[in-house]
């Protein structure tokens, strides 16, 4: 077996203090479930102001962390604190794989199918709870309902089927992250834009103008490798590039093991939404087609 680390910590997006742990855990969690890893273990990484906010916070936040490491199989091996009057709170992770059976974001072939297991809009959802819109009470719900869900299953799908592209919807957004694997796979990728699944409610704080301005800035910083036909709808394109919180997996498939894939997923409840698929390079500059 061979070893995998990363590590990543962020700020607060929802306000319950456990569900923040879950949601931070299960985000650090995700890059060793996109390599087709299984989680060994983590140690906690703290920003907490100790003399102003009462210590039963930081004791549910880490509690969720705690419960999300468990639920991901792995240990919990200690962890750092650091008085700061700004919350923080995530992992670093090691991770475990099989030197030979992993997936990176240089791993696309042309003719593969792309799978997405969760829908986009968790971005557009935390701008909506900080803007303490009405309706805070569901947006959080969804948020824990989808960024705190462990990408175990589609991890286990990159071992089984042996996949070899694959990679976590985080911060660059879907665009971005796609973008990503088609320079490093050396392939173009064509993504039908009414395939990808969207949260209703993050569609509904969009059309709003709650589009947090990281999702701007990532839509300007792809726009020279992205191509997008005159019809595409002008909401759904942004959301492609909504900047994430703990997104699903994006699973390049052959096709002989689509239906493979898709069940699955489905059977271990995740979403199985096939977006798009790989084709090989063109002499244009453009890496990214959304139509």
């Amino acid at each position: 077996m061979a070893l995998v680390q990363t590590v990543d910590f962020f700020t607060p997006i929802v306000n319950d203090p456990y569900w923040f742990g879950q949601i931070a855990a299960a985000n650090s969690l995700s890059d060793v479930y996109a390599m087709g890893g299984y989680p060994y273990c983590a140690m906690n990484i703290v920003c907490f102001p100790i003399k102003q906010i009462s210590k039963q916070i930081l004791k549910d936040i880490l509690r969720g962390g705690l419960d999300k490491i468990t639920e991901a199989g792995a240990v919990l091996a200690g962890g750092h604190s650091v008085e700061d009057k700004e919350i923080k709170y995530g992992l670093s992770v090691t991770g475990m794989v099989a030197p030979d059976g992993f997936a990176t974001n240089g791993g696309l072939r042309p003719g593969d199918v792309l799978f997405l297991t969760k829908p986009l809009g968790t971005g557009v959802l935390a701008t909506g709870l900080k803007g303490e819109l009405p309706g805070a009470d569901g947006m959080e719900r969804l948020l824990y309902q989808w960024a705190a869900r462990l990408n175990k299953t589609g991890a286990e799908v990159i071992r089984r089927l042996k996949l070899k592209g694959a990679t976590d919807v985080t911060g660059f957004g879907l665009g971005g992250h796609l973008l990503e694997m088609a320079k490093a796979s050396d392939v173009r990728i064509e993504l039908q834009l009414t395939d990808v699944p969207i949260l209703q409610e993050a569609l509904d704080l969009a059309a709003m103008g709650m589009i947090p301005a990281g999702s701007f800035a990532n839509k300007r910083f792809c726009s020279s490798l992205v191509d997008v036909e005159p019809n595409c709808d002008a909401l759904r394109t942004d959301l492609v590039f909504d900047a994430q919180t703990s997104g699903g997996l994006v699973l390049g498939v052959p096709e002989h093991h689509v239906s493979e894939a898709r069940a699955m997923l489905l059977d271990g409840g995740d979403m199985a939404e096939i977006i798009g698929h790989v084709l090989p390079a063109s002499p244009q500059k453009s890496r990214l087609f959304l139509r």
